[in-house]
């Protein structure tokens, strides 16, 4: 062995001689059972995958730097926005929502956008998507959404069948369905795509005045998408060029950067909108909630190891810091339970302290064994395992960072989600400021994805486009090459 190589161990520092050839009773013999080497090398490779995630299994991501550029401290008290030119580390990963972990990279389809960032108060996780809205408002349907977009119980393949069927009853996913079959359906990478926290979250500021507040990342790389024909070729020739993008740019010094920008709305005009600012199907118009400028963030280093820093970064919408806070939107209250609780289960009870979730501030808490327990929380006094205590230098609550009252009225009640709502304007809005040539794309992706759909299901979908726009729905039908008049209902 070189004096230059450290010497090959076992798992408990136990060192190989012989890391070519399994013990034997020969050369023509069995194998024995106390060969433990090669018992711990296969057992180890068994156990090399996790669960994929159920939802965004096929991911890509870096580290970089948030530098704050505009002052926002009157909306928020939080520490990350404290100063002009303060820097906070963070950790990204882009997904796509439906694809296994084999995936092709450029398949149509919503692509997840997630952000942590290490800051001086813990970390701050932003967990949404490359659109400002989603197909659903109500997470009791999530589970049943996202089965539509997984494989057939009985075939094993993806049902257009059942995601238009799923659709078709569920008009509130018309203004998602536009934007996921318009030209930004096919991102070419990551770095080509605006990111949206989605939901409505909360600031409050040092007076304790809370804001209702969305988060935008504006691409400054300039939007870039493929056709169905051009993302096919694409994937004729590799499945992750998302990942030879992303990574390779990085490698090569082109760090990609996204402008972030919020919009704020003071706490009583929600009750004044002619919208629900809470649900996730909905936007809120710019001319009335204009884009502020907070900052920007550049992706500039690569994961060492993509395994420990981006498979296992594990992103929760339940990460908040003082200053930022949750809103009613029923979507992400839901989210706040289901993601950590889905850390929990694929990394683990301790998930946040792997390394690359692990807080760079001050961490104190009182969480105890389970599996993977391999951190020391005792304040120096194996007696501080629980809270109140009288243990001289044990963490201890902190009032002055209370959030101010969440002000919410109302009966409790399994309330119908689609009564009441206006599913029609917003999509119809987004589908009037397209060219000819985006609706005509737009007509054709529909019909592309509707092959082999029920005729049941495709006139029930075309109703809801025809209230979105007369001209939407005719569109689609001259693509399918059916005729189509609209319900009376």
């Amino acid at each position: 062995m070189s004096s230059n190589n450290p010497r090959l161990t076992t798992s408990a520092g136990n060192p190989i001689a012989d890391n070519q050839n399994s013990l034997s009773a020969g050369a023509r013999g069995p194998l024995l059972m106390q060969d433990y080497q090669l018992i711990e090398k296969l057992a180890h490779q068994n156990r090399e995958r996790i669960p994929e995630r159920v939802v965004h299994a096929k991911g890509w991501g870096a580290f970089g730097t948030f530098t704050v550029t505009h002052d926002i401290t009157k909306y928020t008290c939080a520490k990350v926005f404290s100063e002009i030119g303060k820097k906070t580390e963070l950790v990204s990963r882009f997904s796509t929502v439906a694809g296994e972990l084999g995936a092709a990279d450029a398949e149509r389809d919503v692509r997840g956008f997630s952000l942590k960032f290490y800051t001086d108060e813990g970390n701050w996780d932003v967990v949404g998507n490359n659109t400002p809205v989603f197909f659903i408002r109500d997470p009791y349907k999530f589970p049943d959404f996202i089965h539509t977009q997984k494989r057939h119980p009985r075939t094993n393949l993806r049902s257009g069948k059942a995601a238009w069927d799923f659709w078709s009853l569920s008009p509130e996913s018309l203004h998602q369905v536009t934007i996921l079959m318009s030209d930004r359906g096919i991102p070419t990478a990551p770095m080509y795509m605006n990111g949206y926290g989605s939901h409505t979250y909360s600031f409050w500021n040092e007076a304790g005045e809370r804001y209702w507040v969305k988060f935008h990342f504006k691409t400054q790389q300039g939007h870039r998408h493929y056709t169905n024909a051009e993302a096919a070729e694409v994937i004729g020739q590799s499945r992750e060029t998302y990942q030879e993008d992303l990574f390779g740019a990085i490698e090569k010094g082109e760090f990609p950067k996204w402008t972030m920008y919020v919009q704020v709305m003071p706490e009583a005009e929600a009750e004044k909108t002619s919208y629900n600012p809470f649900d996730l199907t909905k936007v809120w118009p710019h001319g009335e909630y204009p884009l502020i400028e907070v900052g920007e963030f550049e992706l500039n280093r690569n994961a060492d190891n993509y395994f420990t820093d981006i498979e296992m970064a594990a992103y929760s919408p339940s990460n908040v810091v003082p200053g930022i806070g949750f809103s009613p939107d029923k979507m992400l209250q839901a989210r706040v339970f289901s993601y950590a609780d889905a850390h929990r289960y694929r990394l683990g009870t301790h998930y946040e302290a792997l390394p690359v979730n692990r807080p760079k501030s001050e961490l104190n808490h009182y969480h105890k064994d389970g599996a993977m327990r391999f951190f020391t929380n005792d304040f120096g006094n194996p007696d501080a395992y629980y809270e109140p205590n009288t243990v001289e230098g044990s963490a201890k609550e902190d009032p002055s960072v209370k959030e101010p009252p969440l002000r919410i009225s109302g009966d409790a009640d399994r309330y119908n989600h689609r009564e009441g709502n206006d599913d029609y304007t917003q999509p119809g809005n987004l589908y009037r400021i397209f060219n000819d040539e985006q609706k005509n794309r737009l007509h054709h992706n529909i019909a592309e994805a509707m092959d082999g759909v029920p005729a049941g299901i495709i006139e029930k979908q075309l109703n809801h486009f025809h209230k979105c726009d007369p001209a939407y729905a005719k569109g689609i039908a001259d693509a399918l090459g059916v005729e189509f008049k609209p319900s009376e209902a």
